[in-house]
């Protein structure tokens, strides 16, 4: 067997206006003209796209008139570039199909489970074999095997065989909380020497069945919980034994994301606000997203609209965007201590009402607070039903005397 080399890379998102920014859009164009211009520098036999080449089954014109752009540039240095289509460039009906079949037709990326046998050759070297993304894992679990019943994979112990696909498998290493596992393992074939992935954007390579399992991950920023991962794709070289070197080459266009989590439980929302503002001021940089975490559970009588989030996203002087997350929990009493209060045959209505807002003060005030408090709030419900303003007044005056 004759050695050679690879690209192997996976979720570009060309064309993805994260948070409604045009400039993100291009953020994602210069990660892939990076990604093209080291595949250059590199010279490899050939090219893999494991999936979701394109945020959008139909991108918008600059998106494609970019894309062109680059793929023409690796024609002419003549590589190849396999593709497999994933969860977010393939138009889930078979009108609108794929954007991906014109730019195959164009001799600009070869669509591999367009063609026969769903596979590409490089004679003395590998078989390549590729398969499509069917979105969920029912479909995934009917369809699958029909494809390949069709297009049989044959994989050749004489050769380097690589199975391209874009899909979380169930594996526990690799399956993110946040992807759904469209395959399981029986499903995907044996016999290959490396199996080139996409859809999980965290880099990953490990052994499975009879190779390797390789995901690049993406080439830019799509989720904020990715924000610590590399950023890049795997240069891998194949010696005349049929052994693999995978390398992951980072990329240094990504911009820059800065996460910042902080638990907030039992804190105020004005002092949430103003500690946050705080966290986003101390982190500024130039160019950055800046996405600040709010964590915790709030006081009892704080609701989670009360944070200034317009105040936060303010905050910062250099960074592109600030891009809060608010996971507060608004704090509740336990339906046991409800029912116990309210269904009791025994009180009247005051003193029941006396002893929800007792419970309820009592996780943020001494006892003797929290009982003053609850007293208040039961003795203003009368003038308040009456509009009586003058009572209203008198009560709450009492109670910060």
């Amino acid at each position: 067997m004759k050695a050679f080399s690879f690209v192997h890379a996976a979720d570009l998102h060309l064309g993805y206006s994260q948070y409604g920014l045009e400039v993100r859009r291009e953020d994602f164009d210069k990660a892939f003209k990076e990604l093209v211009d080291k595949t250059l520098e590199l010279k490899p036999s050939f090219l893999i796209i494991a999936g979701d080449l394109f945020h959008n089954a139909r991108p918008s014109n600059v998106t494609l008139e970019n894309a062109i752009k680059n793929f023409s540039r690796l024609r002419e240095a003549d590589i190849p570039v396999l593709v497999v289509d994933g969860s977010h460039d393939s138009a889930p009906n078979v009108v609108t199909s794929t954007i991906l079949n014109p730019l195959d037709s164009a001799g600009l990326i070869y669509y591999l489970p367009r063609h026969e046998g769903a596979c590409w050759c490089k004679p003395g070297c590998c078989y390549v074999y590729g398969v499509p993304n069917y979105r969920t894992r029912r479909k995934t679990e009917e369809m699958l095997p029909a494809f390949m019943g069709q297009n049989k994979p044959i994989p050749d112990s004489s050769l380097f065989n690589i199975f391209v696909f874009h899909m979380a498998l169930d594996i526990p290493e690799v399956n993110p909380p946040y992807i759904e596992a469209e395959a399981s393992v029986e499903l995907i074939p044996e016999g290959f020497n490396y199996y080139a992935a996409g859809h999980v954007h965290k880099p990953y390579m490990g052994k499975f069945k009879t190779g390797l399992l390789v995901y690049p991950g993406s080439t830019e920023t799509i989720n904020y919980d990715e924000a610590r991962d590399e950023k890049g794709f795997y240069y891998v070289e194949v010696n005349e034994k049929g052994e693999a070197n995978p390398q992951l080459i980072r990329l240094e266009s990504p911009r820059k994301f800065v996460v910042l989590e902080q638990d907030f439980t039992g804190v105020t929302a004005s002092k949430i606000t103003e500690l946050a503002v705080q966290l986003v001021k101390g982190a500024d940089e130039e160019g950055a997203v800046l996405i600040p975490v709010l964590r915790g559970i709030l006081p009892v009588e704080v609701s989670r609209a009360e944070v200034d989030v317009a105040q936060i996203r303010g905050a910062a002087e250099k960074a592109l965007l600030v891009h809060p997350i608010v996971l507060l929990r608004e704090s509740e009493v336990p339906e046991a201590v409800v029912r116990s209060i309210f269904e009791s045959e025994m009180k009247d209505l005051k003193t029941k009402s006396f002893e929800y807002f007792f419970q309820i003060f009592s996780e943020r005030y001494s006892r003797d607070e929290a009982e003053k408090i609850a007293k208040a709030a039961v003795n203003l419900i009368e003038p308040l039903a009456k509009k009586q303003d003058e009572k209203v007044r008198q009560i709450l005056e009492e109670l910060f005397k």
